[in-house]
């Protein structure tokens, strides 16, 4: 699995994580990931369970880039991209320029316009504050 499969299934991950969390349903984070990953993946494993552990600072950091916006009132697939691209750009070494557009590569495929525009300003702009 490279990563850009890995993506797809930490969004995929993240989205039924969240769905549980907003309608209180109990869950065990590894057994979510076991549920959808064939084989063990470190990288899958990192990614969700550092997204899970930064969440609330992951919210906020989106809100605060949002325009007229809060990532509440985004779905929650484009909630799990966001997280994911905001996690690997300021967690991981993740080249920024690789987390931002595998970001943008999901919402393209998964999102609308308008989002996908949305996640690359927030990604964008979270960047340039991270190199000044």
């Amino acid at each position: 699995m490279n990563r850009n499969e890995a993506r797809v299934i930490i969004m995929t991950i993240l989205y039924q994580i969240f769905m549980y969390q907003n309608n209180n349903i109990a869950y065990e984070t590894d057994e979510v990931i076991k549920e959808n990953l064939s084989v063990d993946n470190e990288f899958v494993k990192t990614i969700v369970n550092g997204v899970l552990d930064k969440k609330n600072e992951l919210f906020k950091i989106a809100n605060e880039h949002l325009k007229d916006w809060k990532i509440s009132r985004l779905g929650l697939t484009d909630q799990a991209i966001l997280c994911v691209g905001l996690y690997e750009l300021l967690y991981t070494d993740t080249p920024e320029v690789v987390a931002i557009n595998e970001a943008v590569e999901l919402a393209k495929k998964y999102s609308d316009d308008k989002v996908k525009n949305m996640i690359n300003g927030v990604l964008d702009k979270v960047y340039h504050e991270k190199i000044v």
